[in-house]
Parts: structure tokens; sequence; C-alpha cells
């Protein structure tokens, strides 16, 4: 269950397992002791709050995802939103997956169920692990990466396959075209979209460049790969820390967390010895944030922008263009539905990520690689809008394919909602008392500030949501009065959840706070860009092999 984008089964530590019964409500068993080690592991920071009902749930996602609503871009360069994403994968990643038996220990099961950031979703369960080693290269110490397939549109420049732009696949001849297409990485569903997948093989480039640097300082082979590990994945923590986080969250929140420690998640008592859980405030609703910030289109190269040869990159072809959620080929929804449809096994050349278009390198001094005129993309604002392709899921991005659902059910605000009904979710006001801040008022939860309109609730419906209303709409609304970031709650949930899973990381620079970047401009310095720079050797031309 954990490698599914949409998780309707929760195992919370202290209450037993939450899901969906036979007829759709939401029922609460106690589980076995297998379930016990097996499953990942979820807590309840808060108390429990009100379920909602169905028609609830359909108004307010329906406004949520209005087409007609004001759409405000933020500030927020695009590719946060996929960082965003990536993150999320690797803190939710069940590293005992596929490993069963006798060889895996009851404290490896706990530790493989419990949120790091680590980069697990990257490394799995490294080289020498037998389920494993095939996400990497002969040499058992760097990581695979993919050739994409030469394609003819819309110029010779992409008649050409290239090698280490794509994620590793299994390829070969044998089994379905989805078999064909499945990525060799630990995590599949940094494979559901293209911009996350795109993320995915840029983390590969920084681990294999990381292990050339080090290997040309004279290390010995046996250390390499560990030693790589670990500078990865400090920087990776510290880029988190101090770019990521920074600007979806509140920055004196995340100031005061890492400054002066937890003051409600696993506060005391829970040092490094003990394995951390993950909230279903943070799961479900908290860092459900990102949503928010999905565009539907990008200007996403020299082929795929606003001014041709084609079409934008809307949402649905990069849901198209992957091997778990698309079939590299196109077609109309209903045949992305179909594992096996297309006749492409690799990602096409023409649809390699422009990185330029999806940060902004200005911020790392590197103005020539600046994207051309109006050619770059801003995430939407943080606020209770989500662009209205959500509203339209292909089913392969919640393991929807081959099953029959109701339409409603791929409109991404109302399955947010309805996990959050049926873990029995507290309110944004609950959560507010508890952390001793101020609520948002009635005006305030129901008027925001230019994002989903709630005029079509009913009066009775309206009066639910401004006194009881569901955490996930509750924090986007605050950030919507917020300027677009994170704000008392839920920006004190993200932050608290990221330093825990920090701290409890077998690598982790929160157990030691000496430690400083050695691969940024200077040593206090490494962002996302500093990342992509040092992955694709400063190069204009491997960050973006198709030109202008």
């Amino acid at each position: 269950m954990a490698r599914r984008h949409a998780r309707d089964s929760f195992l919370v530590v202290g209450e037993g397992v939450v899901e969906s019964g036979a007829d759709g409500a939401p029922v609460t068993r106690e589980p076995s002791t297998e379930e016990e080690l097996r499953r990942f592991r979820f807590s309840r920071l808060g108390p429990k709050g009100n379920r909602t009902d169905e028609a609830l749930r359909t108004a307010l996602a329906t406004a949520i995802t209005d087409a007609t609503a004001a759409q405000p871009d933020g500030s927020i360069p695009a590719g946060y939103t996929y960082l965003g994403q990536f993150v999320d994968h690797d803190l939710t990643i069940d590293r005992t997956a596929t490993q069963l038996g006798s060889e895996v220990t009851v404290d490896e099961l706990v530790q493989g169920r419990s949120p790091a950031l680590d980069l697990d979703s990257l490394y799995g369960r490294g080289p020498h692990d037998r389920h494993d080693r095939r996400f990497y290269a002969e040499d058992q110490v760097k990581l695979k990466v993919g050739t994409t397939s030469a394609t003819d549109f819309p110029d010779d420049r992409v008649r050409v396959d290239l090698e280490g732009f794509d994620l590793p696949r299994a390829g070969g001849t044998a089994g379905t075209g989805a078999d064909r297409r499945e990525p060799l990485i630990p995590d599949l569903r940094n494979d559901e979209n293209l911009a996350v997948a795109q993320t995915h093989l840029a983390f590969i480039r920084f681990h294999n460049r990381v292990v050339e640097d080090l290997a040309m300082s004279g290390m010995n082979e046996r250390r390499l790969f560990e030693a790589a590990r670990e500078q990865v994945v400090k920087h990776y923590q510290w880029m988190l820390r101090t770019d990521f986080l920074p600007r979806v969250v509140d920055p004196s929140i995340v100031h005061d967390v890492f400054t002066n420690g937890r003051r409600f998640f696993e506060a005391r008592g829970h040092g490094r010895t003990r394995r951390p859980t993950m909230p279903v405030e943070f799961s479900v609703a908290a860092y459900r944030m990102g949503h928010s910030m999905v565009r539907g289109a990008y200007e996403w190269n020299r082929v795929f922008n606003s001014g041709g040869p084609g079409p934008l990159g809307t949402l649905l072809l990069l849901f198209t263009f992957t091997g778990v959620s698309g079939n590299f080929t196109g077609g109309p929804l209903s045949e992305l539905d179909d594992p096996n449809s297309g006749s492409v096994d690799r990602l096409p050349t023409n649809w390699i990520a422009d990185f330029r278009r999806l940060y902004d390198f200005t911020e790392a001094g590197r103005p020539d690689l600046a994207p051309p005129t109006n050619g770059g993309n801003v995430a939407k604002r943080l606020d209770t809008v989500l662009v209205d392709p959500l509203d339209q899921l292909p089913a392969g991005t919640f393991g929807g394919r081959g099953t029959a659902f109701p339409a409603i059910h791929r409109n991404l605000a109302f399955r947010n909602l309805t996990r959050a009904s049926m873990v029995e979710l507290a309110s944004g006001q609950q959560l507010a008392a508890l952390f001793g801040v101020a609520p948002l008022t009635a005006a305030e939860v129901l008027d925001g500030a230019g994002g989903a309109s709630l005029s079509g609730l009913t009066p009775h419906q309206r009066a639910a949501v401004s006194s009881d209303t569901p955490l996930w709409f509750y924090i986007l609304r605050e950030a919507e009065l917020n300027n677009g970031v994170l704000g008392q709650v839920g920006g004190r949930i993200v932050a608290e959840v990221f330093h825990r899973a920090m701290e409890a990381s077998r690598t982790s620079i929160v157990r030691e706070p000496w430690w400083r970047p050695a691969l940024g401009p200077d040593s206090s310095t490494f962002r996302m860009t500093d990342l992509l720079l040092f992955a694709f050797e400063g190069k204009a031309d491997l960050l973006n092999p198709l030109g202008d």
C-alpha cells in the first residue's frame, strides 16, 4: 500500500487500521501482529474530529476545482512543486515492501515503515541487497540512468537517443508494455508524472557526480558508495531546511523549529533511538498543500511551450509521458487508464525537461541560465484553488487502472477530503487550539483572499465549514491569507515533521548541527539550483539539451 499514491488504509499507532469498508463507509479494526510490523506507521498529533458527509465533500471539492475561479500565480519557481512531491515519496516509501521472510529483523521492519528524509526512494536498500541491486550500475556504486527514444517531431535535433535523460527502465521484448516501461527505481510513484520523474533523474545524476568527485580524491572503492550517499543525503537535507521549507512555510516558523526544537510532535522522549511516526494531520492535510501549487500547463522545453511548435506541457501530458501513469504515446484519458496502451517504451527525446524553465538559476548567480523571455514557470499561489485538470485524474495516479469507480473519485480535492473524513481528522480550529494560536474567523474561512468561492454551498454547509473546517481546506485558506505560505497551523505541522524525519534519519544534519555543505557556492548555501548545477556539471546543454 505504501507505494500507491492514494492511500486508503492507515495503521494509526494506538488506534488500529482505519480504512474504507465494503460499503465505502470508514471502519476501524484491530491489526494483526504481522500488520503491526509490516504496515507504515501513522500517529495522531491532535484530537479526533468529525466526519463530513459526502454531499459537503462534493460541494467543497467542486468549489476548490472550479474552472472559473481565479488561479493566481505565486512567486515560487514551479520546480519546487514537484520537488515537494519527490520529498513526500521519500518520507513515505516502504523500504521493506519486497523483502519478506526471516532475513528481515523486527527492528528493520519498524525502521522500514518509519518516515525519514534519507533518500530511500533513490537508494532503496543499497547495491548489495539482492532485490535492489537492479537499480545500480555494474560497479555497484553508481545508479543506473536511462536513455530516451528518438522521435520525429519537430526536427532532427530530437531524432536521437540520449543517454542519461530518462529513468532506467526494464526494457526488453518480453512482457506487456507496462512491464517494459517499468522504471528501475525504488519508488514507482516517482514515475507518475514527468516533472517528478525528471526530478528523480536529477538526483540520480547528483549521486553519480558525487561518486566521481569522491573517486577523484582517491577514496577507497569499498567506502565510495556509503561516503557518496552520506554526502548526498546531508546536502539534500540542508537544501530542504534552508531552501525548500522557507519558500512554502513561514520562515519564522522554520527558524523556530530548527533552532529551538519541536513543541508538539514527538517533542519529548523521542530521541534518535525511537522510531518516528507520521501524523495523519501531515499526510492527509498539511503536506497536501502542494496540490494547490500545481499549474494546469507548463512552458516545458523548446518543443512544448506556448510559442510552439508543440502545445504547452499540460498536466495531462505530464502524466501521459511517464511509464506508470501514461504510455509515452498519448491518447484520451480512457486509453491512459489501460496500462498496456501505447507503442513507446522510453521517454521520447522531445519531452526532456528544460530545468531553466522550472527553477530560477539567476538566484545562483547564473544569468546565462535564465529561460527565454516569458518561458519560465512559477507555481500557483498556495491557496484554496486547484487547477481544474486535478478534477480529472488519470486512474494510474491513484491505483485505479482496471477498476470501476464513480466519476467524482477522479477529483483530487474530493479524494483529499474523503480520506480526511475517513480518519476523523481534527478540524483546523482544533489544531489551532492545540497550538495555542488564534483560529481563523468564520469570515476568513468563508471569504478567504481571492481563493475558492463557497457561495455555491448551502447555508447549512457554509455554517458547517466555517465552524468545523476540514483541516486541509483550513491550512490552504490560512496560506491564502498569509501571502501564499503556510501559517501557524499548517506551517507548524510541516516544519516539525521535517525536523523529526531528519532527526530520525540514519544520516542527519539535525543530529550533526555542525555539518556544513561543501558542494555549493559557500559553506552555508546549498539550494536546489546548486544541486542541479552540480548534477548537470553547470552546463546549459545538459540542463537543457534541446536548446532554445
